[in-house]
Order: structure tokens, then C-alpha cells, then sequence
């Protein structure tokens, strides 16, 4: 199910996003990898090539509608199609709301939430001319539940939920094309550098998890989501690591 898809990834120069690209790459997808990083996208494909993979890269801030086009043009130019979108890109900069830290709502809402709807704009016609395709958000368990600190960013993946579950209906009455939401719980990656406000990271690590997921984890349940046959969509899938609470 998964050989020789073509799968476009946000976010994949780190991460969730960077394991992901090598997990589906290794099972046999042609993987498009995309941020803004290019060093480290370049770092990872060659990783992959270097194991027998097929992989490329492309710049790309997803908060710019042009560049997230010209991504999706750039996958079907080098590849012929895209079968998967995994919107993966985002950000965590949690803050109490007294903070005002307006500037990081903002990016956190460009990131978050209109990305992942560039993400879906630029995915579906192709999709829908095909009529086969998935697209996969990655959210997290705060898009189920806020937690102290995390109004702001919980209330993007509330939407991001939202968005997914609409595009779900919308998409099941008329073609073939699945959508799924991933929402992990706390894993270990670089996030928790982009929170600023001391008493939200305190506040955040308080209710965390003695072991965090390992991104791999996150990459295996993408894996699965993908390699269902085409009668089964898995359109929501919930990972906590075993000793979070909440």
C-alpha cells in the first residue's frame, strides 16, 4: 500500500515530520520533505538516498499560500502526483494569556491553522482529478483538551480537528479520497524550545509525562494510517505516551 506512493511532508526538517519522511521512505514512498530549513532537509534526503530511498526536498513557509502551491506543483513535476499530504508543520510557543504575546498568537494561527488549510487547498484538486488521495493533519491531544497555558495553541488544534473532521464529511459523500487526524501527547522533540514564557513551560512540564514518545512512534502511526486498504480510512488516532495522565 505504501510502495512507491508519492507523499509530500510540512515540518520535515525536524521532529515528527523528519521521522516520518524516513519511516515512509524506507516501507517504499517517494517522499517529498519541506520547511524552511533547507540544510536539514538536504541532511535528510540524503540520508535517505544513501539507504536506497527515494526523496527530495523543497523550501517552503507554509504560512505563504504561493510557496505551499508551488510545492504541491514541484511534487507532481518531479513525481507525477502526490497521494499523500501530511500537513506537519507547526508550532508551540505556549503562553498564559495575561502574557499578551500577540506576536506569537499570530504565528501560532499562520502556522497552525492556515497552513494546514494551504496544505489541503493545494493537495485536493490534484486529488480530486485522480479521485484517490489522503491527507493527514497532525494535531495533538491538546486539540482534545486545554491545558494551563495552552488557550492559544489548543485553540488551533481544536480547529485543525475540526477542519479535518469537515473535510472528512465533505470528501466521503463524493470521492475516494481519506482523511485522517494524528493528535499525540507529549513527545520529545524541539517544540519546547519555542515556549518564552517561563510559568507556561513550568506549567507544561509539571503535568508531562515521566517518558515522552519518540517522533518514530508518531512515524509508525502515520505508517499505519497510510497502509490501510483503500475501503478502510482510520480518520483519527489518539497516542499518549503510557504514563501521561491528562
Amino acid at each position: 500500500m505504501i510502495e512507491n506512493k508519492v507523499i509530500v511532508i510540512t515540518g520535515a526538517s525536524s521532529g515528527i515530520g523528519q521521522a516520518a519522511a524516513v519511516r515512509l521512505a524506507k516501507a517504499g514512498a517517494k517522499v517529498v520533505l519541506s520547511a524552511r530549513r533547507v540544510d536539514r532537509l538536504e541532511e535528510t534526503v540524503r540520508k535517505i538516498v544513501n539507504e536506497g530511498g527515494h526523496a527530495t526536498q523543497f523550501a517552503v513557509d507554509v504560512t505563504a499560500k504561493d510557496d505551499v502551491q508551488s510545492l504541491a506543483d514541484f511534487a507532481v513535476k518531479t513525481y507525477g502526483t502526490v497521494d499523500v499530504w501530511i500537513n506537519n508543520a507547526g508550532l508551540m510557543p505556549l503562553s498564559f494569556l495575561n502574557k499578551r504575546k500577540l506576536s506569537e498568537w499570530d504565528q501560532m494561527i499562520d502556522v497552525n491553522i492556515k497552513g494546514v488549510l494551504y496544505g489541503i487547498a493545494a493537495a485536493l484538486p490534484i486529488m480530486e482529478q485522480q479521485n484517490s488521495g489522503h491527507i493527514i493533519n497532525v494535531s495533538s491531544v491538546a486539540g482534545h483538551r486545554v491545558g494551563m497555558g495552552g488557550a492559544v495553541y489548543s485553540g488551533t488544534k481544536f480547529a485543525v480537528r475540526a477542519i479535518t473532521e469537515g473535510l472528512r464529511m465533505e470528501l466521503s459523500s463524493s470521492s475516494n479520497i481519506r482523511a485522517t487526524i494524528i493528535s499525540p501527547g507529549m513527545v520529545e522533540t524541539e517544540l519546547l524550545s519555542t515556549i518564552t514564557d517561563e510559568d507556561a513551560l513550568s506549567a507544561l512540564k509539571s503535568r508531562a509525562a515521566s517518558e515522552a514518545l519518540q517522533s518514530a512512534d508518531i512515524a509508525e502511526a502515520i505508517l499505519y494510517a497510510i497502509d490501510q486498504p483503500q475501503r478502510t480510512s482510520v480518520n483519527e488516532i489518539l497516542i499518549r505516551p503510557t504514563k501521561q495522565q491528562s
